[in-house]
């Protein structure tokens, strides 16, 4: 898989463009993230066939409480770490810029929960575990998420582009990618995060510590067992086994790349920065609901 390729949401016709749209409404945030751009670029007919397996996860009630608990995890686990709260006046920012930042930093906080359940049901579906071997029976196994969680909340992300950090944030890049074990490039929040350089790096500054502490690390152990239950407990069950995908016409070759493509996203670094992404939120006093009834 040429990892370099993406379709972009202003390239994208037909019937990818209103996958796209569906994707947006049923995350309910304002972004196509990296891994659909990438993915269909390379196998759109894996894509369109992987959406309509999945989507049914993100879309009932259990989910909801789950997006929410999976907040409420990491912000539990790393409060004791005293995560910094910025005011406008402490960035230099102005009033249009810190109000876009926090706009952004909320359509984060929105997908990180459906990123994580996203690739724990596509990676263990390609590698052949199971899914959904506990089936739940109560109500909100089956009934719809609720119309106003997560609802309208985010704007839509733009990325700084460069191919060597500046000068002003190099050595705060440097630290992301070490932390994150991170051989070159930065995930899409820390693009995002760069266009406003007096946040990133007082940020980085500040939270540094709170990533690196044992609160962390148990904050994403919590996470993480709340996506499996999930998983396990789902009432659907996508048919993305390898047995299946060749039945779509998919070849060996590619069930063997779109297999570890997910194993990565799922296991490698990403699996800590898409737990931060509360704790970025947090700061700004972005971060959704904790609490769900």
């Amino acid at each position: 898989m040429d990892t370099a390729k993406q379709l972009y949401e202003h390239e994208a016709t037909g019937w990818k463009q209103g996958l796209y749209d569906d994707i947006k409404f049923t995350f309910r945030a304002p972004i196509v993230n990296w891994i659909f751009r990438t993915t269909m670029a390379n196998y759109p007919e894996f894509v369109r066939f992987a959406w309509g397996q999945v989507k049914p996860l993100f879309q009932t009630r259990q989910f909801g409480r789950v997006s929410v608990q999976w907040r409420d995890a990491m912000l539990t686990a790393v409060e004791s770490e005293d995560i910094q709260r910025y005011r406008r006046q402490d960035l230099s920012l102005s009033p249009a810029e810190f109000t876009e930042l926090r706009g952004q930093l909320a359509t984060y906080d929105i997908v990180g929960p459906r990123l994580a359940v996203l690739f724990e049901v596509i990676d263990r579906s390609l590698s052949g575990k199971s899914v959904g071997t506990a089936p739940a029976d109560s109500r909100a196994a089956t009934a719809p998420l609720p119309a106003w969680l997560d609802r309208d909340r985010g704007q839509p992300p733009t990325m700084a582009a460069f191919s060597e950090p500046p000068a002003e944030i190099a050595s705060t890049v440097d630290g992301i990618q070490a932390f994150h074990g991170l051989d070159e490039g930065l995930p899409s929040i820390y693009r995002t995060l760069a266009q406003w350089p007096s946040y990133l790096d007082q940020l980085w500054t500040d939270i540094e510590p709170a990533l690196q502490s044992d609160g962390f690390d148990s904050g994403c152990a919590d996470a993480r067992a709340i996506v499996d239950e999930y998983v396990e407990s789902t009432p659907y069950v996508p048919q993305l086994d390898p047995d299946s995908l060749k039945r779509q016409g998919l070849d060996e070759d590619a069930i063997a790349a779109l297999a570890q493509l997910f194993s990565d996203f799922n296991t490698g670094p990403i699996e800590t920065v898409v737990p931060a992404l509360p704790l970025f939120a947090e700061t700004l006093g972005v971060a959704g609901e904790r609490a769900f009834q």
